[in-house]
């Protein structure tokens, strides 16, 4: 069995990742469970960058087992591509889901629903024990509610109004049917199918 550390101190990342979508062979681990400390700076301008920090720091702080980070937010076009990198802190330090919701919906006041139009991106940078980088990436597009709605998820999802769900915001759905359309659902099924490719 190959354990895969999620470089990730975001418990509902960590479960998202390790329930997502089996990986035969391998047994993921938070950090929390590998009794290691890791919390990176993150000041890339790109997911990519903030992924790639994340899963070097980890690994190293592993002792060198394969590891998988996450860098991932919301776009939202009315607002240039914002919050984007800085999804998390959206509304400052420290990290809290209903200040950046409040001053999401605050940015938006003016901004009609043909132009709230928004997307969830997700990176993913596996670190395997070589050294070897794969890297995958998912979207997800939707648009920016009015209101607050459902009691599942975490951070943007009760605003977040995928295209497939009719009208349903991303926070109404259990995480099985989220993780089936999710941006992180769709990042971890492309490393999938890099993996069987490479594997093939």
């Amino acid at each position: 069995m190959k354990t895969v550390v999620i470089a990730s101190n975001n418990a509902h990342k960590a479960q998202e990742i390790a329930e997502a979508l089996p990986f035969p062979g391998w047994e993921f681990k938070t950090l929390r469970q590998m009794g290691v400390e890791s919390d990176p700076e993150e000041n890339a301008e790109t997911f990519l960058g903030n992924a790639r920090i994340k899963a070097r720091a980890a690994q190293e702080a592993c002792g060198g087992l394969a590891v998988i980070a996450d860098d991932s937010g919301l776009e939202v076009d009315a607002l240039g591509g914002a919050p984007g990198v800085h999804s998390a802190r959206y509304a400052g330090e420290p990290c809290d889901n209903e200040a950046n919701n409040r001053k999401l919906l605050t940015e938006l006041a003016d901004v009609p629903d043909e132009k709230r139009t928004a997307r969830f991106v997700c990176t993913l940078v596996l670190l395997q024990e070589d050294g070897e980088e794969v890297v995958a990436r998912g979207t997800i597009e939707g648009r920016i509610g009015y209101t607050a709605r459902g009691e599942h998820g975490f951070g943007y999802d009760p605003l977040f109004y995928p295209d497939q769900l009719d009208g349903k915001s991303l926070a109404e759905v259990p995480g099985e049917d989220k993780n089936a359309i999710s941006h992180r659902g769709n990042a971890l099924r492309e490393l999938k199918a890099h993996l069987d490719g490479t594997n093939a």
